[in-house]
């Protein structure tokens, strides 16, 4: 029961997806939030190695060519993919890996890894979410308008996923999530070996 297990996290650009998940593992040491590689550019405030590793397109395409990646996708325009080998030591070491990813790349972990957890975080309404990608104030209006078309999209693939969690208020969401993941972590299924180990030991007092 020592290997971690890789949950991947989606929802609408302005959910606040982010904020939980660095919430998440701050409060708690049993998580590694996986560093995603971008074409995009840094948005103020972002350091190369801590919200990304930012690459151009060139650099993007090597690391596919050499399946440095699990899964990559477009979105908006820029590339995004997880790194393998990062992720790998992670779950050997026993850490919980979160994947902060959208659904494209979602699925597509789904298909090669059928035991990930999926998770999509929302807000309570979507009023809410133009409420807050208005607030950045990072974006231009043609962006915005853009990130909640795509929004559209993607609320018809969220029966995909296994769990929601509503992001409403910050400290009961991560808690939500981190009850979620424990859950999740103890499944049966998810524990084959542990279950053999202790039914043999059960029988040697037969």
């Amino acid at each position: 029961m020592n290997k971690g297990i890789m949950v991947v996290v989606s929802g609408f650009s302005g959910a606040g997806k982010g904020t939980v998940m660095k919430r998440l593992t701050a409060k708690y040491d049993e998580y590694a939030l996986s560093v995603s590689v971008t074409t995009r550019d840094p948005r103020p405030g972002e350091e190369e190695g801590r919200e990304y590793f930012f690459r151009t397109e060139e650099e993007f395409q090597k690391l596919i060519d050499e399946e440095g990646l699990i899964e990559y996708a477009q979105y908006v325009k820029h590339s995004y993919g997880t790194p393998r080998a990062y992720v790998e030591e992670q779950l050997a070491a026993g850490k919980n890996v979160i994947l902060e990813i959208e659904i494209q790349g979602a699925m597509k972990i789904k298909e090669k890894y059928p035991d990930t957890m999926l998770v999509f975080v929302c807000p309570p309404s979507m009023e809410i979410l133009r409420e807050r990608l208005t607030g950045r104030g990072t974006e231009t209006a043609e962006v915005i308008e853009g990130r909640l078309k795509r929004a559209v999209e993607e609320s018809r693939g969220m029966d995909q996923y296994e769990y929601l969690l509503i992001n409403d208020d910050l400290e009961e969401c991560v808690d939500t999530l981190h009850n979620m993941i424990r859950s999740e972590r103890l499944r049966a299924s998810r524990n084959t070996d542990f279950i053999e180990k202790i039914q043999k030991e059960a029988e040697a007092f037969v």
